[in-house]
This record gives C-alpha cells, structure tokens and sequence, in this order.
C-alpha cells in the first residue's frame, strides 16, 4: 500500500472513531437521584435523567412549555368535560420486550391516586373517578369534575406510565418506553442510558448518556474546562460563566425554569404560625442582594409562587419589600422585640447553600437568629419534606405552574387556608380562559398577602454546554434533561 493510500485509510479510521465516540455524551448534574421511580418521589433529579427519556406519559412537555401527545396520539373531551377517551399509539413496547396497551394505563394512573399512593404529586390525580380499558388501545378516563388542566397534569413526570411487569424493581432498574433505556447506575458516581434500538417514535440521534453527579462546583468547574463532560446542566456556579461565554469551546444556555426559589417557613412550629411573624421575616430578606450574591445576577425577583413568564403572572414583589425596620416592628407586634432563634435547613444546591449564608446574616439584623444545618438531598426529604423538621428552609419548586401545593395542608410547609383550597377546586374544574387567569391572579394574590413562605427568584436555567453538542433545551418547563434531539454537530 502506498503513503497516500494508506493515509487516506487512516484519516478515514481516525474521523469514524471520532465520530463513533461523539455519539455518546456526559451530562454533568448536581445532584444525584434518591432512586429511580418518578412516580414515588418528589426529587426533581429523577426526572431530570428519567423524563422522556425512559419514561413517557399520555401526554408531553415541549421545550416551550406546551403540551403535545405522547403515548397518546389523540384524545376526545365529552361535551360536558368529565370523559377523556385516549387512543394509544400502536406498536409501543417497554424496554423488556412487553407491549404497551391501555391495562398499562389504568395500573399507572389507578396507582397514583390509590389510597396508599406514595406519588409526590397525588393530587394530580385525586380527580379521577374511574379508568376504564376499553380495548388494548384505548383509554377511559372519568373525572369527578371537568378539570381544565387535567392533559397538562398527565405531561408531568408525576404521571408517566409504568407497568406491573416491572413494577417490583422499579427504583435501581427502570423500565419505560422511552427513546432511550437504563443501562447503569453507579450509585455516588452515575448513571448510563443507552439507545432504545426498538423505541416506537423517532430514534434517538445519540447512542448513549452518562450522567455523571458533581455535587462541589469546583469539581464541576474543572470537569467542564477538562472536557471531560459534555455539559453540565443547571451549572452550580454562576461566577465561573462569564467565563465559559468568553471561551469558544463553549456555549452558555441562560433560560426561564418553573423554579421558584423560596425561604419556606413551616405554617404550624411557633413562631412562623403568625402571620405577623411570616411578614417580619419576608421584609428582612433583600432579594436583589440574594440575587447578585449567590446567583451572579441570574434570576428574577417574585412575589408569590408564580413564574414571571407565565401570562398570568402578577408582580406582587411590593408586598414583601425589603424594610429591615418594618421588619423589626412587626416582630415587635407579634411579641418578639428580641427575635428569636430558629432553624435554616440547606439542601446541596448553590442557590440554597449560598443564598442561606447572605439571608443568615440579613435575619441577623432584625434579630432573628438560624442555626444553619447543611443537608444532603435525601436528608432533607426526610427532615424536611417529609418530617415538617424545620423552622426555614430554601429550595427551588421546579414543577410546572404549581401553585396547587398551597392547597395541600399536609404538604411540607403546612399551609391550611380553606378559601384559597376552594379557589384551586374551582380553578381546576374551569375551562375559560379568562376565568383561569383571573384565578390564578387571585391565588397568588392571597398567598403573597398571607406571607406563606419568603419568595424569592425565580431560577434562571443556566447549562454550560460544548459548543458542538446541540438540541439541549435553553427553557426548562419541566424537570428534565430531554436527550430525545440532542446530537453532535458535524
């Protein structure tokens, strides 16, 4: 063989590893997930490895946030708005060879609202009154009362359908229909996918995925300028990406999340049963100073538990203007001229563990002291979320348009208030338009002037992404790394 012969060969070689090797990718992630099952837990992280990815729901989220079919290809609304009818696409099978077929369907759905449903999200489903398989394609849904965001509630991960094949070993080996399946999961390191060869829809353009868990942001920092991922969603320090933007290698994908970043305040431990109290507190907090603190500059200011972009939205960052000195007269009123102390629980997340630090010391100032506690994620869903083992603590409620949870006494911050628990019956079974929006101004309206919890930003989608690496949504209108139309540019 010649030199020119054999050159070409071996350039030829050379670029077909290349490109065999950029049809994977590594994800970067903060945190890891607890365990596997979306339909079992409130940990966002699950969602963000698992969401369409491997599993799938009747219906879907799009990167812009509307709601499209998924399993379901169609779906008929009886006039008076109680019946939902959906038709399955054909040929769908789970990652183990089983078919999917409406008795999926009914299991999934008639597992989530059963009486020891240990679905985050229950109430997504506590409207249904029956499911019915029809035939092997077709799905009878009857609801209690016409509910005007019920396709909206079947897209979130909440919701995705499962089967009671592989129900048993769901958590560490998950089984859906999605585009891509499990492989791996090195717990404290990883988890892979890899391409589902047999998926139903348009095949993936990606052979695998690894997520790789870099909790510290100086880890994440160097694994990134190493290349030694590929991106790094919601990237965990916001200092370091004016960096990354001045670097060709690079793009930095700033968007809108449905993330409400919060100070909660738990409703029933004294003192934060007062309501003068909870007002106290929500004016001694600087958002602006939070935001440039611990966030760089990225986020928006809010009011109440509403994402600035949603149409409905209402500025109601009045309410809870920073006044130290308003603060400390409510304090006064409320028969705490001192202060007092009180507990500030911080999950991993930069935006908790660094906006807790600067909101330590702006309590401080009206004499409100924290004893702070650094916890890892599922220690604070156990002490927190589900123990009510707080006094503050912050997180980012990355759900979809979820106002609902302040309608739900039981859920973690506690909050009882029966009128505004009617206006979200009555938002739920209203299908106009107009009428929604007015409701969903109302709520926020009542929460922000009950000072349920201290609101804070709205948290900005901010992915480091190789600059080659395309498809990686900018928004995130739900909790998921959606790799169905990620691809290596040539």
């Amino acid at each position: 063989m010649n030199r020119a012969i054999f050159g070409t060969v071996a350039a030829a070689a050379l670029l077909a590893g290349a490109t065999a090797q950029a049809r994977d990718v590594t994800i970067g992630m903060q945190l890891e997930p607890p365990h596997l099952d979306p339909t079992s837990a409130a940990a966002g992280a699950i969602d963000q490895v698992l969401y369409s990815n491997v599993f799938e729901g009747l219906t879907r989220f799009s990167s812009d946030g509307s709601v499209g079919p998924g399993l379901a290809e169609s779906w008929e609304i009886s006039e008076d708005g109680l019946t939902y009818t959906f038709t399955l696409r054909g040929g769908v099978t789970f990652h183990d060879g089983t078919d999917l077929d409406a008795t999926d369907v009914t299991f999934s759905l008639d597992r989530a609202r059963a009486e020891d449903s240990v679905n985050a999200q229950k109430a997504l489903f506590a409207n249904i009154a029956s499911t019915e398989a029809v035939d092997a394609n077709t799905v009878k849904v009857t609801l209690t009362n016409p509910q005007g965001n019920f396709l909206f509630n079947m897209a979130w991960g909440d919701a995705v359908i499962v089967a009671p094949e592989s129900i048993e070993d769901i958590k560490a080996n998950p089984v859906g229909t999605g585009a891509f399946k499990f492989s791996d999961w090195k717990q404290g390191d990883s988890i892979t996918l890899e391409k589902n060869e047999n998926y139903w829809g348009e095949a993936a353009k990606l052979d695998g995925a690894t997520f790789k868990f870099i909790s510290d942001p100086t880890a994440a920092f160097a694994a990134m300028m190493a290349e030694d991922i590929d991106a790094f969603y919601v990237y965990p320090a916001p200092e370091n990406l004016a960096q990354f933007e001045a670097d060709p290698r690079f793009t930095v994908l700033a968007g809108n999340t449905e993330g409400e970043t919060i100070m909660a305040m738990n409703n029933k431990l004294s003192p934060f049963d007062n309501k003068l109290v909870r007002q106290a507190v929500s004016h001694a907090i600087d958002r602006s100073a939070i935001i440039d603190g611990a966030m760089f500059g990225y986020g928006t200011p809010i009011g109440s538990h509403f994402a600035p972009h949603n149409p409905a939205y209402v500025d109601l960052t009045g309410n809870s203007n920073y006044d130290p000195e308003k603060a400390k007269a409510l304090l006064a009123e409320a028969g705490y001229p001192d202060g007092f102390t009180t507990t500030l629980k911080l999950p991993p997340p930069s935006y908790a563990r660094r906006g807790g630090e600067i909101i330590a010391a702006q309590l401080r100032e009206v004499g409100i002291e924290t004893e702070i506690s650094n916890l890892e994620w599922a220690q604070w869903l156990e002490q927190a979320f589900k123990g009510y083992d707080y006094g503050l603590t912050i997180v980012s409620h990355t759900e979809p348009m979820d106002i609902g949870i302040y309608a739900r006494p039981e859920y973690y911050f506690q909050y009882d208030n029966p009128a505004f628990q009617q206006l979200i019956t009555d938002l739920d079974a209203e299908n106009d338009p107009a009428k929604r929006t007015e409701m969903m101004q109302e709520a926020q309206k009542i929460i922000s002037e009950d000072y349920v919890n201290a609101y804070l930003f709205q948290l900005a989608q901010t992915s480091v992404v190789n600059a080659k690496l395309k498809g990686i949504w900018v928004d995130a209108p739900t909790q998921a790394v959606d790799l169905t139309a990620v691809y290596w540019e040539e």
